[in-house]
């Protein structure tokens, strides 16, 4: 168990990553001249960047080289590069569309998402206020889905891109930041030839005379890794009980961002979906507590 101290210092380096993340819309509106496609491979090339400097900066590189050597966990590492590659592109999409409240609701199901792999793929228990809460949870998708016409397809892709991905991550035992250099380092190749690309047929928004846009689309790494490395300090220092009331942080803040700051709307069919998920959430919370109380009326 975690010492007091820790605890608490480890709340506070966790909350910090989910409240950077939970207002990173605004820093990828104030580049929403970008096309996203390009905006996402730029974060990719500068966080790659970024990576590689704090992994020689903390001597990790020889760890790295003998991670990258061992045939299995690079592996696992392509395919979760491929998928936090696909989960960024598309949440820059939907800042860039507008559509950051169908973006939130993604990720307040990711949770529920994790829950089901674990059950369906890991062979975990599911109790019975854990099944209704994924059942919760597919109704608010199919209320949203109703009132669009069509699949929510935002909220479904970030839910399932996260949730595989931190299903991978979960499966390989590799640390957040070495990962992190890795992921971004395979991916490397292919992100530096297309901003090379588009910078040599002039139709790239990088170089720019502006030098803030230039500094943004740099700083994009930096701010990639930051709360990465906030996240893997908290963890380390928590419970992971605490941690998981912590994620529900990054989404709440999200949507307080996406319709009082940016000005989406909120619809009443928002509040049934997202109150579904919200009392979804409860009964997970509650889930530990009642085996607790039933396990000590048994005994």
């Amino acid at each position: 168990m975690p010492e007091p101290h820790n605890e608490t210092a480890g709340i506070a380096y966790a909350a910090a990553a989910y409240s950077i993340w939970g207002v990173f819309p605004l820093y990828w509106d104030m580049l929403d001249y970008v096309p996203p496609m390009e905006l996402s491979v730029h974060r990719m090339v500068w966080c790659a960047i970024f990576a590689a400097m704090v992994t020689l900066a903390r001597g990790r590189f020889a760890a790295v080289s003998r991670i990258v050597r061992t045939r299995r966990l690079l592996l696992a590492l392509s395919l979760s590069s491929v998928l936090i590659a696909a989960n960024w592109t598309i949440y820059i999409y939907a800042i860039a569309n507008h559509q950051i409240v169908e973006a939130a609701l993604g990720y307040y199901i990711n949770p529920l998402l994790s829950i089901a792999l674990g059950v369906f793929a890991l062979g975990e228990r599911l109790s019975r206020l854990r099944g209704a809460a994924i059942l919760l949870a597919v109704v608010a998708v199919a209320i949203k889905a109703f009132t669009l016409g069509h699949v929510p397809l935002i909220a479904v892709s970030l839910a399932l891109t996260f949730g595989f991905y931190g299903y991978v991550r979960k499966l390989t035992p590799v640390g957040a930041l070495d990962g992190l250099a890795i992921e971004t380092g395979l991916l490397f190749p292919f992100t530096a030839a297309a901003v090379a690309f588009w910078a040599w047929r002039g139709t790239g928004i990088f170089p720019s005379p502006d030098l803030a846009t230039d500094g943004l689309l740099v700083w994009a790494g930096p701010m990639t890794a930051i709360p990465l490395a906030l996240f893997a300090a908290g963890a380390r220092r928590v419970r992971m009980s605490t941690l998981g009331f912590l994620q529900y942080l990054s989404p709440s803040l999200t949507l307080a961002v996406a319709t009082l700051i940016l000005g989406e709307p909120f619809a009443w069919s928002d509040l049934v979906s997202f109150g579904c998920v919200w009392l979804a959430l409860v009964l997970i919370a509650l889930d530990g507590p009642v085996r607790r109380s039933l396990a000590r009326q048994a005994s």
